[in-house]
């Protein structure tokens, strides 16, 4: 690493951004940049992001690097808790296979180097321009790991509604999106109610009421109180579950809170870059 230093300083190119994304690139099949830019007080900021990850993909946060770098000057301290607000709207709310690993990294680099006026306050209109596209930024790269996890055939978004909680929704999310029976399914384009109301209840959530629970892929109701919806249609399901893109959202009727968590399928081409990953 120290003899390659000099030659990757010596390569230093502020045009060479699509050839960074590409270097950090392990099982990933394409890489993953983004940028944004806005106006502030006349001047213009950009956000600009790279990342990696196709498989160990689950907060905090798998073998997953992104680097975005601004060009605004911002307080450290409003910064860091930019962050913060970008990685739980985008790359905490990500899963492709439920593992982990020990080296997962998100930086935020503010250089200053524009000529909009620095950034001090949370409160600043630039600050709420700034979380915005840094946002923007982290969410466009998280997906586009999703949709290019290992073996995936399919992006899926999970929906959780009508909790008591965001952090019970999301556990509600997570548990459907970490269900193997769920992820095959989703790749058989199979629309196994069971598997995913099965996951529902299986969530940890105390004194559910199963007659409340509203289940619902894309535009079809799927089960109604609980049960299989008197009007549902298995060639309905069948259509959904064919797409690329599929919402699986599900109503609690227990509150009034929300999570989303973007995952996607489990394929036999899944199995076969993990099993033959070293060999």
């Amino acid at each position: 690493m120290l003899d390659a230093l000099p030659q990757a300083q010596g390569r230093l190119d502020a045009a060479a951004w699509f050839e960074a994304a590409e270097t950090i690139m392990t099982t990933d099949t394409v890489p993953k940049a983004a940028s944004k830019s806005f106006q502030a007080d006349g001047a213009t900021i950009t956000v600009t992001g790279i990342a990696k990850g196709a498989g160990m993909i689950r907060p905090d946060m798998a073998t997953l690097l992104a680097f975005v770098v601004t060009d605004a000057a911002v307080d450290r301290d409003v910064l860091s808790e930019l962050t913060r607000r970008a990685a739980d709207r985008s790359f905490n709310r990500i899963t492709v296979d439920g593992d982990m690993s020990t080296n997962d990294s998100f930086v935020v680099v503010a250089t200053g180097c524009g000529a909009a006026r620095p950034i001090a306050q949370l409160d600043d209109p630039a600050c709420a321009q700034l979380e915005q596209a840094l946002c923007e930024v982290a969410q466009e790269l998280a997906l586009a790991i999703v949709r290019d996890g290992e073996g995936a055939s399919k992006f899926i978004r999970i929906t959780v509604q009508d909790a008591r909680s965001e952090r019970e929704a999301s556990t509600v999310a997570y548990a459907i999106a970490h269900s193997p029976l769920v992820k095959t399914a989703m790749f058989a384009s199979d629309p196994n109610l069971g598997r995913i109301l099965s996951a529902v209840g299986a969530s940890g959530i105390e004194d559910l009421d199963p007659s409340s629970v509203q289940l619902y892929l894309n535009d079809v109701w799927v089960a109604r109180d609980g049960a299989r919806h008197p009007g549902y249609r298995e060639q309905d399901g069948q259509r959904v579950m064919r797409g690329a893109e599929i919402l699986v959202r599900v109503a609690l009727g227990r509150g009034s809170a929300e999570a989303s968590v973007w995952t996607c399928d489990l394929s036999h081409q899944y199995v076969s870059i993990n099993a033959d990953y070293r060999s």
